[in-house]
C-alpha cells in the first residue's frame, strides 16, 4: 500500500481509522494504522498496543474491585485541650428500697414481686423490720403505683449526701437530677437536663472534678427473706461515668464502690468516630420506644427519631422496652416510652424473666453510633477512716467510728489529663484515589488522558454518522430519485404556459389535398412574421 498523497488524505472521511490514528494522541495507534503495507513492525507494534490495552484494563478492573471491597482504616490520635465538658455521673443505692418506707400496703401488693414474699409471711416479715403487724380489717388500696413506690420508697439524696465539692466549690442534691433505673431511684451529677449548663473543667488531677461524701444507710436495707434472682448480698453504691447523651445503664455498667473506702477515678475522655455503610456498620437512626414492630421482626428496625440522639446504651434500652411492651403489654418503671407500668405481678410473671432471658440471649443487636464519647476509667481506694481522723470525722458527721467504718464512702472522680483520644474510622480508597490510580495507569501503560477519552469518543460519534446515519440518507435519496418521472423534469419544469402552441395550430389536409398541385404557392406557416416560437432547449424548426 501506498502512502496516501495530501490530497487524498484530506478527501478521506473523519471516521476513516488512518485519519483518526493519524491525529489522536493514544500512543502506538499511528503505528498500526499509518500508511504502509502491511509489515513486521506494523505487527509488533499491533500486539504492543494489545497488550498494553489489556494490562491497562486489568489493572482498572483490579482498582475497581478493591474500591468496592470499601476498607477502612482506624487512626488514633490524642489531642489537648484548654477546657472539657466534665461527664455525668450516675449514682445508685445497691438497696432499692428503704424498709422504714415500706408499708402493709406496699407488701400486699409487691412484696411477692419484690422480696419473694407469700402473704402469709408478711407479719414476719414486718416483725423482722420492727414494725407493728398488719392491723386487723387491713383493707389494701384498689390499685397500686410501682412508680409512686419507688420515688417514695427509694433512698432519698438529701439523706446520703454528707457533702459535695465540684473543682473545690461546694455542690449539693440541687446539682443532681432524679433518674430511675432497674436498680430503682438514683441521681445524676451534671445530666445537663432541662437545658442546664454543662459544667467544665480547665485542669486535670485530684480536686478538678468531683467529690463526694456518702452515707449508704445500711440500717434501711432490706432483710434478705429468700434466695432468688433479686437478692442482693453486697453493701454500696454502683456509679457510672458516661456522656449527657447517653442514658445509663448501671446495673451491667456501673462501678461497684464500697464504705469505708474512699475511691479515687481517674478519667480520659475518648471521642469514637465510625463511619456508615458500606464502609462500617454505624447508624445514627434511633429506636423508638413507642413503635410497634411486625410480628415477623419483633425487635424492628431503626427509625429516625428528633430526640436523644442516637447512642448504643439507648438503642438498648429501647430495644427492651419495645420488647417488654410487647410480651407484657407495659413497660418497667425506668423504660421509656407511652406504655402503661407495669403492675408488680406483670414485674414477676413477666417483665423480670422476659429481660433476664433478652439479656442472655443478646437478642438487642444495636450498631455503634457514627459519633460518640465515652470515658476510660482507672479506679484505686484507700480505706477511711484512719485511726487519727477516725474522732474528728464522727464529730463533724455526728456519727459513731463504728458508723462511719459501715457507712460512709468517700468518691473523687477528675480527668487523669486535660487532653483527649479520638479513634476515628476513615476510608482507605476513596473515589479520588481511585481516578488517580486509573490515570496513572491510563499513563503509564497506553500513554492516554481524559482528553483522549475524549478523542476517542467524538471518534465513535463520527463513524456512527457516517456508516449509519449516512446509511439512511443515502437510501432515502435514491428512493426520492427513482420515483421522478419526465413531467417532473426540472428543463420541462421551468416552461411557461403562454409559450406553449395552441391546438391545431397547424392546418388539416386529407391525402388528396397533399397530392394536388395548386397553381398559386401557399406561404408557410412557420414564416409569418407575426408568430415566433423558440424553444430554450430544443432544435429549431426548418421550413419546409
Amino acid at each position: 500500500m501506498k502512502p496516501t498523497s495530501g490530497p487524498e488524505e484530506a478527501r478521506r472521511p473523519a471516521s476513516d481509522i488512518r485519519v483518526f490514528a493519524s491525529n489522536c494522541s493514544m500512543h502506538g495507534l499511528g503505528h498500526v494504522f499509518g500508511p504502509g503495507s502491511l509489515s513486521l513492525r506494523r505487527g509488533m507494534w499491533a500486539a504492543a498496543v494489545v497488550l498494553s490495552v489489556a494490562t491497562f484494563l486489568y489493572q482498572v478492573a483490579e482498582r475497581v474491585r478493591y474500591y468496592r471491597e470499601f476498607h477502612h482504616q482506624t487512626a488514633l490520635d490524642e489531642r489537648e485541650s484548654h477546657r472539657l465538658v466534665f461527664p455525668a455521673v450516675t449514682l445508685c443505692n445497691i438497696n432499692p428500697l428503704r424498709r422504714s418506707r415500706l408499708t402493709p400496703n406496699d407488701l400486699h401488693w409487691a412484696g411477692s414481686a419484690l422480696l419473694g414474699l407469700d402473704p402469709a409471711e408478711h407479719a414476719a416479715f414486718l416483725r423482722t423490720l420492727g414494725r407493728p403487724p398488719t392491723p386487723p380489717g387491713f383493707m389494701p388500696s384498689p390499685t397500686f403505683d410501682m412508680a409512686q413506690l419507688y420515688a417514695r420508697a427509694g433512698h432519698s439524696l438529701d439523706d446520703m449526701l454528707l457533702d459535695c465539692r465540684f473543682r473545690g466549690q461546694p455542690c449539693g442534691p440541687e446539682n443532681f437530677t432524679t433518674i430511675f433505673t432497674r436498680m430503682g431511684k438514683c441521681y445524676t451529677f451534671n445530666s445537663g437536663a432541662d437545658g442546664a449548663e454543662l459544667l467544665t473543667t480547665t485542669r486535670g488531677g485530684m480536686g478538678n472534678g468531683l467529690d463526694i461524701m456518702l452515707d449508704v444507710q445500711q440500717e434501711e436495707y432490706l432483710p434478705v427473706w429468700r434466695d432468688n434472682e433479686e437478692t442482693l448480698f453486697e453493701v454500696g453504691i454502683r456509679v457510672q461515668i458516661h456522656s449527657q447523651e447517653e442514658p445509663p445503664i448501671i446495673d451491667q455498667l456501673g462501678l461497684g464502690v464500697s464504705p469505708g473506702y474512699q475511691t479515687f477515678v481517674s478519667c480520659q475522655q475518648q471521642q469514637l468516630s465510625f463511619l456508615p455503610p458500606p464502609w462500617g456498620d454505624c447508624s445514627s437512626a434511633s429506636l423508638n420506644p413507642n413503635y410497634e414492630p411486625e410480628p415477623s421482626d419483633p425487635l424492628g428496625s431503626p427509625s429516625p427519631s428528633p430526640s436523644p440522639p442516637y447512642t448504643l446504651m439507648g438503642c438498648r434500652l429501647a430495644c427492651e422496652t419495645r420488647y417488654v411492651a410487647r410480651k407484657c403489654g407495659c413497660r418497667m418503671v425506668y423504660m421509656p416510652g407511652d406504655a402503661p407500668v407495669c403492675s408488680p405481678q406483670q414485674y414477676k410473671n413477666c417483665a423480670h424473666p422476659a429481660i433476664d432471658a433478652m439479656l442472655r440471649k443478646d437478642s438487642c443487636a444495636c450498631p455503634n453510633p457514627c459519633a460518640s464519647t465515652r470515658y476510660a476509667k482507672e479506679l484505686s481506694m484507700v480505706r477511711i477512716p484512719s485511726r487519727a481522723a477516725a474522732r474528728f470525722l464522727a464529730r463533724k458527721l455526728n456519727r459513731s467510728e463504728a458508723y462511719i467504718a459501715e457507712n460512709v464512702l468517700a468518691l473523687d472522680i477528675f480527668f487523669e489529663a486535660l487532653n483527649y483520644e479520638t479513634v476515628e474510622q476513615k476510608k482507605a480508597y476513596e473515589m479520588s484515589e481511585l481516578l488517580g490510580d486509573i490515570g496513572g495507569q491510563m499513563g503509564l501503560f497506553i500513554g492516554a488522558s481524559l482528553l483522549t477519552i475524549l478523542e476517542i469518543l467524538d471518534y465513535l460519534c463520527e463513524v456512527f454518522r457516517d456508516k449509519v446515519l449516512g446509511y439512511f440518507w443515502n437510501r432515502r435519496h435514491s428512493q426520492r430519485h427513482s420515483s421522478t418521472n419526465l413531467t417532473s423534469h426540472p428543463s420541462l419544469c421551468r416552461h411557461q404556459d403562454s409559450l406553449r402552441l395552441p391546438p391545431h395550430l397547424l392546418p388539416c389536409h386529407t391525402a388528396l389535398d397533399l397530392l394536388s398541385v395548386s397553381s398559386e404557392p401557399r406561404p408557410d406557416i412557420l414564416d409569418m412574421p407575426s408568430l415566433h416560437v423558440a424553444f430554450p432547449s430544443s432544435p429549431q424548426i426548418k421550413s419546409l
